[in-house]
């Protein structure tokens, strides 16, 4: 959902990469390399329907299927990994983590149990067991895959090994690691998962390397806004605007900045650009809403929030903004009806 709001929480990250793997998992379960094609454990028949059950998502009538099985044949070909599997996606890493060490350890070579072990160290919260199970990956899986490296830089962050990280978000997006770019990646990422020193210090040796590189003005921008460091924060984006002029966020970024220290007239005319260059965003009407509301103009702050809840019907920052403008025009039904929607959003939101 779109956020007028730049902090993303750490956990949210961490859930974010292992949804990315969790659908490399899924890939996992077709043929695959050659030796495990040829393992007892992929032609074996008893194992099909468990499988076929998690292809459905139907992970606990898999497992119960599993564990029929090992009670009958414990030193079945291939079940540690099915069972591991299953458990993965359960999200029950303990065990998987149990199941898949003795995977690997039958068969050192099974790049899938080797890859699932990784990442269930890694969304289990233990960057520092699954770096070095992905490291090896990489050396199977090539530079196809973007993911991988996503997933390693990451837990190189969790583990305040920072170059490791650049290196790794280096070859993530194809660039040399001592490059501008390679910097800004790594500061966004940073970013993204609240290292905000250290993201900053980064994005200031990409800035020092290439003063002219794109949006890296822009996310110290947002880093400033996140600090509450409002004119450092406009600086920077009007730095960026100098740069990216036909960049959309750039104007309502910066207007959100001006909004902030009551400018107003300033935060109006930007989020009008903004919309020109790109209607596609709610963010832009959301903050036309707010900054319409504030300047005392109701009835357009409305029009323009409810084109942003057209938009995105779900987001709770919209509803509650419609709330304050209805009640501000003394539509105390309307208000009611929206600040309560508001609420229920960010209830549904907070539920886990």
């Amino acid at each position: 959902m779109t956020s007028i709001h730049y902090k993303t929480r750490f956990g949210q990250a961490r859930l974010l990469a292992f949804c990315l793997f969790s659908a490399m998992v899924g890939q996992a379960q077709q043929p695959a390399p050659a030796h495990a094609a040829e393992s007892p454990a992929s032609s074996s028949s008893e194992l099909g329907e468990p499988r076929k059950l998690m292809e459905q998502g139907r992970i606990d009538e898999a497992i119960a299927q599993l564990e029929k099985i090992q009670s009958q044949n414990p030193a079945a070909k291939g079940l540690d990994l099915e069972l591991g599997t299953a458990y993965y996606k359960k999200s029950d890493f303990p065990k998987a983590i149990s199941y898949l060490t003795k995977a690997s350890a039958e068969d050192p070579k099974n790049e899938e149990a080797v890859q699932l072990l990784g990442m269930s160290y890694f969304a289990g919260g233990h960057p520092d067991q699954a770096i070095p199970l992905l490291e090896k990956v990489q050396g199977w899986i090539g530079r196809a895959n973007v993911d991988s490296y996503y997933i390693l830089g990451t837990c190189y962050i969790q583990t305040r090994n920072y170059d490791q990280a650049r290196h790794s978000f280096a070859k993530m997006f194809d660039v040399p690691p001592e490059s501008a770019a390679a910097y800004l990646f790594t500061a966004r990422m940073l970013l993204r998962q609240e290292y905000d020193p250290i993201a900053e210090q980064y994005a200031l040796k990409a800035v020092a390397l290439d003063p002219k590189l794109p949006l890296v003005h822009f996310l110290l921008g947002e880093l400033y806004m996140y600090k509450s460091r409002m004119p450092e924060a406009i600086a920077e984006f009007q730095q960026e605007l100098a740069l990216n002029p036909a960049h959309a966020p750039t104007y309502y970024k910066l207007a959100d900045a001006y909004s902030r220290v009551e400018k107003y007239d300033e935060a109006q005319r930007l989020l009008q650009r903004s919309i020109r260059l790109d209607a596609t965003s709610s963010v832009p009407f959301i903050l036309m809403g707010k900054v319409l509301e504030k300047k005392g103009e109701y009835e357009l702050a409305v029009l323009s929030l409810k084109h942003a809840a057209t938009m995105e019907p779900n987001n709770p920052t919209t509803h509650h903004l419609l709330g304050q403008a209805y009640r501000d025009m003394g539509k105390k039904e309307e208000a009611n009806a929206e600040l309560k929607r508001a609420e229920e959003l960010r209830t549904k939101e907070d539920s886990p």
